[in-house]
């Protein structure tokens, strides 16, 4: 038995040994790693951390439902052959969903999960996404300007950066685009978000910083990121922005229509490693509403390969009473029109 033991904690493929009884004699390092707070023998809820509060595992009213405990017994009454696909909550509370396949070892049955490498997988990139959403600002804001956004990530892990604070009772929004999708695409928002001077008022200075700590990634040209950045000086009713490759703000001034802003730069990138960004400003009027969104948005697809555009935007911002109204009519303009999205799809509106 110490043999197995030796053998089975040092491989990768999670294992578990159980005898007739229904009593697990062994549980391998693997197999722990999604039951991280449970026992490497003793019963099946010792190891899995099932939640019955019976005290005797078998006696409890779900014994009877419980996926593991099943399997073993389809096992003993079939020769200690059995397979099943199984959904189980680990000991952090994390659902899982895994194949286990059983086969007779001695007087003793072995589980061995065929699709550990997947499940490890997986729970990084729930941890992943838990994070990530853990970056993102409060879904509406009631401080000095009120503002609404929308998120949507094409995959599991976006690339998309919204953000939205305060620096000496100003209003700062931003929103990054980095290149490519998935992982890699959100280690890089990561470092945005990390890399982003929150305390720096100019949005063109905060580029201008973001851009020199790029630099120090010594990534290739396939490595970029868009980004646009505003400071909303509700007392002078004005908006100090900022552009590096990214669409520029929209404006919609009450009464007089849309105010298209339009302002030329290079992405954050090895491109042009010192480029200058500058400030620029732009007055309001109570009642205006400015919009910052993705290429993700005026890009995006339908079947027939049209672009949603940024005349659809800007369709919808006009007919919008305000910021909220317009982000909920953009997400279910653009979902009904695209349906799946192959790009992440975020926008940001103030209420000015």
């Amino acid at each position: 038995m110490n043999l197995y033991r030796s053998v089975l904690n040092n491989i990768p493929t999670a294992a578990i040994v159980v005898d007739k009884n229904l009593r697990v004699r062994y549980a391998n390092k693997a197999f722990l790693d999604y039951f991280p707070s449970m026992r490497s023998k003793g019963t099946l809820k010792d190891v899995t951390g099932c939640g019955e509060q019976t005290g005797v595992c078998g006696d409890g009213i779900r014994c009877v439902y419980c996926p593991l405990r099943n399997l073993f017994l389809d096992a003993a009454a079939h020769g200690g052959l059995a397979f099943r696909k199984l959904i189980m909550k680990s000991g952090d509370g994390t659902n899982l969903a895994f194949r286990i396949k059983v086969k007779p070892l001695g007087k003793l049955f072995l589980g061995i999960v065929d699709n550990a490498y997947e499940m490890e997988i997986a729970r990084e990139m729930h941890s992943a996404q838990d994070i990530q959403q853990r970056l993102l600002p409060p879904a509406s804001g009631g401080g000095r300007v009120p503002y609404s956004f929308m998120y949507i990530p094409c995959r599991e892990i976006g690339g998309d950066l919204p953000d939205v604070y305060e620096v000496n009772g100003e209003t700062m929004g931003l929103i990054a685009d980095v290149s490519g999708h998935g992982i890699s695409a959100g280690m890089l928002s990561a470092f945005v978000k990390a890399g982003w001077d929150r305390g720096e008022p100019s949005p063109s200075l905060a580029l201008k910083k973001l851009n020199a700590k790029f630099q120090e990634l010594n990534l290739d040209e396939r490595s970029y990121v868009t980004a646009v950045a505003v400071r909303i000086d509700a007392e002078r009713r004005e908006i100090c922005y900022s552009v590096a490759g990214h669409n520029a703000p929209i404006l919609l001034k009450s009464g007089h229509g849309i105010d298209e802003i339009v302002m030329n730069s290079p992405p954050i990138s090895t491109w042009i490693p010192e480029f200058g960004y500058e400030d620029r400003h732009i007055g309001f009027r109570s009642g205006d509403i400015l919009a910052l969104v993705t290429d993700g948005v005026t890009e995006s697809k339908n079947e027939k390969g049209e672009m949603f555009s940024i005349e659809r935007v800007e369709g919808i911002l006009q007919r919008s009473e305000n910021a909220e109204q317009f982000i909920e009519r953009l997400k279910s303009a653009i979902t009904e029109f695209c349906g799946k999205f192959e790009d992440d799809v975020t926008a940001i509106a103030f209420d000015l």
